[in-house]
């Protein structure tokens, strides 16, 4: 039986609100909230997305966020000595043979663009940021990996399920994210499908620090990414006082702090690296020893 059109279009209407409330919803939770099929679901979102209202992903939608959210250029004029500043400090982090990820926004292109004039090789460096990929994909000694997922144009990056199902192939040494709030609390972004990124990457590495400008300070967001505990260290140029007013730990910016953690890890890799040569000699001779004997 055809639907009079009077009521699609108020269905319509309801289903752009709701993904305007949510920032963004999964086909399966449409279906159920309007007792309609997915084949209706689709009809709907590519009608929306026709008249600009929301952006279609994989499995989804985004609310029309991704077109008010300022661009990559736009945002790189915003508190450009500050991500400098910022960048200068996350490049002391590298190693030599570190598998890094590198977030979305521009404080890490500004990492990026140091990292072009001083490079760490060798490096691997895993990214959904689409100007950073590109910019580093010409330096010598750095191999430069690009997640999967859906392009969001005006953020420059890819998102999405398959970004998800990407992370997963990976181990990285060192995560370096972005927020766009850090409170007490802890650290807020916009877009859910950022935080389910950012959560899945927090989850497959070693040691993850967040580059933070102090114009993000006491400013929250939709979206939770987590507790303080959920990171290893954070780089910002907000002093101290304002981080203790704020009520944010103190040590989580200590640089040298930062850095004995990722001499941790790097010490740790080097002990599982022998462990693993040394496995194999044992295998060469037909024997072996317990590990911890090693």
């Amino acid at each position: 039986m055809r639907v009079a059109r009077h009521v699609v279009d108020a269905r319509r209407r309801k289903l752009a609100e709701l993904v305007r409330r949510h920032r963004y919803l999964e086909t399966g939770d449409l279906c159920k909230e309007f007792g309609i099929s997915e084949a209706t679901v689709r009809r709907d979102l590519a009608s929306l997305e026709k008249s600009r209202l929301i952006t279609r992903t994989f499995g989804g939608a985004l609310s029309e966020y991704n077109m008010r959210f300022p661009s990559f250029r736009q945002r790189q004029t915003s508190s450009s000595s500050e991500k400098q500043r910022l960048a200068k400090q996350a490049h002391k982090l590298l190693r030599p043979e570190m598998v890094v990820f590198l977030d979305g926004g521009t404080t890490i292109f500004a990492l990026a663009e140091t990292l072009r004039e001083s490079p760490v090789k060798p490096l691997t460096c895993v990214t959904s940021n689409l100007p950073v990929a590109d910019l580093l994909s010409e330096v010598e000694g750095l191999s430069v990996h690009l997640l999967g997922g859906q392009v969001l144009r005006r953020q420059s990056v890819l998102l999405g399920d398959e970004a998800l199902l990407t992370v997963v192939h990976w181990e990285f040494d060192l995560a370096l994210l972005g927020a766009e709030g850090m409170t007490r609390e802890g650290l807020w972004n916009s877009q859910p499908a950022v935080v389910d990124l950012q959560r899945a990457v927090i989850s497959q590495s070693r040691c993850a620090v967040a580059l933070v400008d102090r114009s993000k300070l006491g400013h929250t967001t939709q979206h939770f990414l987590g507790g303080w505990n959920l990171i290893s260290g954070l780089l910002t140029e907000t002093p101290r006082e304002a981080l203790r007013a704020e009520g944010i730990p103190n040590e989580l910016s200590d640089i040298e702090h930062i850095g004995s953690f990722i001499q941790s890890v790097d010490s740790k890799k080097d002990r599982l690296k022998k462990q693993a040569i040394q496995a194999k000699e044992n295998e060469k001779y037909g024997f072996s020893l317990p590990t911890s004997l090693l």
